[in-house]
């Protein structure tokens, strides 16, 4: 007899799936239905195939478990739906009935759980990601989760977004929790928030060192005293994507305890992430975390003192040095930022006050395919996606393409050789800091002028005796 999820779990999802009717936008956004217009790889598709399982009981079968895994969990289709079907739900609950009913051959259950763990285990993961830099490159070109994972490993954003080291980390770093790094403004203006703690993310923390040291030295540039929390601490996001729902909802009420308790000692005041797919999670632990509702209070604490960095650096007055004027920047809006978090506005407002020339790309409502573990599982599908992100926001001669998520950066780079940067970099090399690798060559330029807007002339006013 196979497991099953809770019945209230099932009567959830089912009641979510019961508001789609069918109108179809969905299609024209969905990445994998753009790519080759297959009805069971669309949004409306899944739906159906997912209806059909909880239907049906028992072990799903082999070809709705392919057509669920492909989708990357993009929300594309939620943004679009004008019958607002919570899509999200639909495919996180498909995906923990599809992992509770050991349907999956036990080598492809091995090789999940031992991914997960991996990933979300920063000891395991930077032992894990040397291990694969010293694969030969013939490896990189096998078909499957283990040539993807030789070729995220060589990925340039890898080496790029690496922590610096010694004199390269031109600004201070904060402590761990039991003391912290505290700065007088440099500024004229003082944030409301003067104490913040700093989500690493399981994964940032080991590849993406830079990115934290990059939000580190702007927040302390700004007078604002930062507390990093243990880099094991994880949101459970990546296990919860996965349809691993028990342990990824536990490591998100340990998450929610430890935040919980330093804001009600107030040690911080606020929660700032630079992992948009971290935070994405964290604005729905309410639903994730429905099982305890003991702790109901403390995550609605938790989800309200939660800010994206785009969003906190829009209250900090930090004035641009001219290093980084005119810099051609193609903006990459990651699906976590745009359809997760409702974030487009901000971060292309924080680079265009700073000087920055900032363009945007063709088909940004099309995933890259990164989406956490798919382009691991999903090797294929991913890359085609990635180069098409690539080619499109490499169009205009950009300096760079930036992204407010380390997996976009990663994927992105493996298909272009213009450097990429997370947002925070571009904001701290603008008001101080060093430029990210591959733009230490960069001279200012002027910032082009803009385009004229030309204003319709308003028609001659007519009586009403005239018009009839």
């Amino acid at each position: 007899m196979p497991k099953t999820i809770t019945i209230h779990r099932e009567q959830a999802v089912g009641a979510a799936i019961d508001k789609c009717v069918h109108f179809g936008f969905c299609t024209a956004v969905c990445p994998t239905y753009v790519l080759d217009a297959e009805e069971n790889d669309s949004p409306r598709g899944r739906i159906a195939l997912a209806k059909e399982m909880l239907a049906a009981g028992g072990k799903p079968k082999a070809a709705t478990i392919l057509h669920l895994d492909r989708c990357l969990s993009c929300l594309s289709c939620e943004t679009t739906c004008a019958a607002n079907v919570p899509y999200r739900e639909i495919i996180d609950g498909a995906r923990e009935y599809i992992e509770a009913s050991g349907a999956r051959p036990w080598t492809q259950q091995a090789f999940r759980t031992m991914l997960a763990k991996t990933l979300t285990t920063p000891r395991l993961l930077s032992m894990a990601n040397g291990l694969a830099r010293l694969m030969p490159q013939s490896m990189a070109n096998l078909p499957g989760p283990i040539g993807a994972l030789a070729a995220l490993s060589r990925a340039p954003a890898v080496a790029a977004l690496r922590a610096r080291e010694g004199r390269e980390s031109a600004a201070p770093l904060a402590a761990e929790i039991g003391g912290s790094r505290t700065g007088a403004s440099k500024t004229g203006k003082a944030h409301s928030i003067r104490r913040v703690g700093l989500l690493n993310g399981c994964v940032q923390s080991v590849l993406g060192g830079e990115i934290n040291a990059a939000a580190l030295r702007l927040l302390d540039r700004a007078g604002i005293a930062v507390v990093e929390l243990d880099k094991g601490q994880c949101c459970g996001a990546l296990e919860l994507h996965m349809g691993k729902r028990r342990s990824g909802a536990k490591k998100s009420a340990d998450l929610v305890r430890e935040v919980s308790r330093l804001l009600s000692t107030g040690e911080i005041e606020a929660i700032v992430t630079t992992t948009s797919g971290c935070n994405s999670v964290i604005q729905h632990f309410d639903e994730v975390l429905a099982d305890n509702p003991e702790l109901s209070a403390e995550a609605a604490k938790v989800k309200a003192a939660t800010h994206d960095i785009a969003v906190f650096a829009l209250e900090l007055d930090l004035p641009a040095t001219g290093a980084a004027d005119g810099a051609r920047v193609s903006y990459h809006d990651a699906c976590s930022m745009t359809h997760g978090l409702k974030l487009t506005r901000q971060p292309r407002q924080l680079l265009k006050q700073l000087n920055f020339d900032q363009r945007n790309i063709a088909e940004a409502h099309l995933c890259c395919g990164s989406a956490g573990v798919y382009n691991i599982l999903q090797p294929d599908i991913s890359a085609r996606l990635g180069k098409r992100k690539a080619d499109n926001a490499s169009v205009g001669d950009p300096d760079v393409i930036a992204a407010g998520n380390l997996g976009c950066l990663v994927q992105i780079s493996r298909f272009t050789p213009i450097p990429v940067a997370h947002t925070v970099q571009l904001l701290d090399w603008a008001t101080g800091g060093p430029p990210p690798r591959g733009l230490e060559g960069f001279r200012p330029r002027p910032l082009p002028e803009p385009e004229p807007v030309f204003e319709a002339e308003a028609p001659a006013q007519e009586s009403e005796e005239a018009f009839w």
